[in-house]
């Protein structure tokens, strides 16, 4: 079977959950309404085929191949990894109306546009170890950010007085607000090693082609450790801590991915770190 018919497949089962969110979430009373471990179970069928194609992608070559398209798949597939096996033991699986139509996009771009930048087969374990870490921090804030919108959502239906419908489909918005909580500081404590391992390992990382990428990741560090600081020093909350997350999460995409495009979508050339 062709790669592009797997990630046709792959999008098809993504959607499919995300319909099947849908539904639970704008239906709740509706005649019948898909049970929770469908929406769960569709994603993990679509995470299978997305795993192959990432494999088969990136990993499959002397040398990762980790070209545009290739790491925005290789990162929603982080995303959706991290998302449906924390929806086996925690109410987070509503994310997923945003971040499984999202993955489709990147499995769809990545079919489309295939791309080629490779990090050398000799390239050190302290590299791979850097990347690994802020592939993960990225992903884990990603998380984050959807569910800083989430919680705005909800935190503006209950102050206008209307928490109806699929506002009654979401936890209560401590639990909410608690789970943000939790994936921001997971993803802090991910961000400060692969900020100190870039420090560490890498030789220059204020090189031409690494200091935006570098200055932009730093403040963002700066900005969701603030936010933690306020939370538990202030007891920040509410939409101070959606404001917070959503800068941050700007910062670090601008820092990676903005950076990214610049050098492989209009410059033509692969970044050199």
């Amino acid at each position: 079977m062709s790669p592009t018919l797997i990630a046709a497949f792959a999008i098809l089962l993504y959607l499919a959950s995300t319909v099947a969110v849908w539904l639970r979430l704008f239906r709740v009373n509706g005649p019948w309404v898909p049970p929770r471990a469908a929406a769960i179970w569709l994603g993990f069928g679509g995470l299978a085929l997305h795993t192959w194609l990432v494999y088969q992608g990136i990993f499959s070559h002397p040398g990762l191949n980790l070209g545009f398209f290739n790491a925005l798949a290789l990162t929603s597939w982080t995303v959706v990894t991290l998302l449906l096996f924390s929806s086996l033991s925690k109410p987070v699986e509503n994310l997923g109306l945003f971040l499984l139509p999202m993955a489709a996009l990147t499995l769809y771009l990545d079919a489309r546009y295939p791309s080629a930048s490779f990090m050398p087969q000799a390239a050190g374990w302290n590299l791979k170890i850097h990347v690994l870490l802020s592939m993960l921090a990225y992903s884990l804030l990603t998380l984050a950010s959807v569910q800083a919108i989430l919680l705005a959502i909800q935190d503006g239906h209950l102050r206008s007085r209307h928490p109806g419908g699929f506002i009654r489909a979401l936890p209560p918005l401590q639990t909410m607000e608690s789970l943000l909580f939790e994936m921001i500081a997971a993803g802090f404590a991910l961000l400060t090693l692969a900020l100190a391992s870039g420090y560490t390992f890498l030789e220059d990382m204020f090189a031409q082609h690494l200091v935006h990428k570098t200055v932009l990741s730093t403040l963002a560090w700066v900005v969701f450790g603030a936010l933690l600081v306020g939370r538990h020093r202030y007891g920040w909350r509410g939409r101070t801590a959606i404001i917070w997350t959503l800068a941050g999460f700007v910062m670090l995409i601008l820092a990676y991915f903005g950076s990214k495009a610049v050098l492989e979508l209009i410059l033509q050339r692969p970044p050199g770190g």
